[in-house]
């Protein structure tokens, strides 16, 4: 928990208390999945949602780089559906209440990016040749997360076929051609020339 605080209900009344960033409990190089079980910090599944999280990291640094309005709120919805995809991948007995809103990631998720890409693409020029990842700093950062991206996707690949929901690996297949998409129309918003290969 990042905030160091945590809320309790006392009396009625939420109180707020302290608690430790550091348990001492991954000292030994091992950490908890959500059900408990005690994996090594090098487990793949670990890997893969430490990679998701690398991920949603890395659009935080996207929206530090001055976007335009909607592409922010874009970001900050995949954000928050890289916090959901980490925990499912946590999750590996799946005992996340799927009523969690928090943590939902589906069809309609999807569905969400898909519709996001068409309408970029009606904003930028047609690619008709192999890009280098550059630009202004908004589409730079993109690009950079579009690889990151990939990086995870190919960690919870790496997991094999029934480890997780179908739903998850289709989610990042996606969001990858999102970021890149998000990268051309932030480059081409501001004016910023793509250098082909």
């Amino acid at each position: 928990m990042s905030s160091g605080r945590n809320a309790r209900l006392i009396a009625g009344r939420r109180i707020l208390c302290s608690v430790k960033i550091y348990t001492k409990t991954g000292d030994a190089g091992d950490t908890s999945l959500f059900d408990g079980t005690r994996v090594r910090k090098t487990d793949p599944r670990v890997v893969a949602y430490g990679e998701v999280d690398e991920l949603q990291a890395c659009v935080g640094v996207v929206r530090a780089a001055s976007l335009p309005p909607d592409l922010d709120e874009m970001c900050v919805t995949i954000q928050r559906d890289l916090f959901a995809l980490g925990a499912r991948l946590a999750d590996p007995s799946r005992k996340i209440a799927t009523r969690v809103a928090k943590i939902v990631i589906s069809d309609d998720s999807i569905k969400t990016l898909e519709g996001w890409i068409d309408r970029l693409d009606t904003e930028i020029p047609p690619l008709r040749h192999f890009i280098l990842s550059d630009g202004c700093p908004a589409g730079a950062s993109l690009h950079l997360a579009r690889t990151v991206c990939r990086r995870a996707e190919r960690a919870v690949l790496s997991l094999g076929k029934d480890a997780v929901e179908p739903v998850v690996i289709v989610y990042l297949n996606r969001l990858s051609d999102l970021l890149f998409t998000m990268a051309r129309a932030a480059n081409h918003r501001a004016g910023a020339s793509e250098t082909p290969w």
